[in-house]
């Protein structure tokens, strides 16, 4: 069965219309009107076989905080919806990544309580016109909506780039493995028997 969420969100600084669908094939359609950033959603979706759809209009103007961070809201909204009762689904996943000279690896617990460890310094403030500490702000966002623990951790990497590009690459094929049915394990991957908090 498709699991396929859909999400919106209208305040003062993002009107946001996203559809998410965990069993796609990895196709990224749209706009945030933050062109890195939307880079870094297609490799997402890409890596992680998603498909992405989505619209984002924020207050740019101010800065790319709001729409980076709204967005990430959005997407760990629409991660936890989709998901529904984590029946089957395997729960964990890790992934290691090279990027040319960054290594990168990434794990998911979609345990239902929210953790981030975010172990990946960046040397520059901007990669381009791009805030670099708005990657950890994105992330931190999607787990903490998406309610999972996510750790990140950054081995060693010289370019901010492939430091970022690393980890959106990274978390898209871990998160791929924590959602993926399990045939082996039908019923919540848990001895609580529930993985709802």
């Amino acid at each position: 069965m498709t699991r396929i969420a859909k999400i919106e969100r209208d305040t003062t600084e993002t009107q946001i219309k996203l559809e998410l669908n965990l069993d796609g094939s990895g196709n990224f359609t749209g706009s945030t009107g933050v062109g890195f950033f939307d880079h870094m959603l297609q490799l997402f979706t890409r890596h992680g076989c998603f498909d992405l759809d989505v619209d984002v209009t924020g207050d740019l103007h101010v800065d790319q905080h709001h729409t980076v961070e709204d967005t990430g809201i959005c997407i760990g909204q629409a991660i936890r919806q989709a998901i529904g009762d984590k029946k089957g689904i395997r729960r964990y996943g890790h992934f290691t990544l090279p990027m040319e000279e960054t290594l990168c690896s990434t794990v998911w617990d979609l345990s239902g309580r929210y953790f981030l460890v975010f172990n990946a310094p960046f040397t520059t403030e901007k990669i381009g016109e791009f805030d670099t500490e708005l990657v950890e702000d994105f992330w931190q966002a999607l787990a903490a909506n998406a309610l999972c623990n996510f750790h990140v951790n950054i081995h060693y990497g010289r370019n901010n780039h492939h430091i970022a590009e690393a980890i959106f690459k990274c978390a898209a094929r871990s998160l791929r493995m924590a959602v993926e049915h399990d045939p082996r394990s039908p019923g919540v991957p848990s001895t609580k028997g529930t993985l709802n908090g």
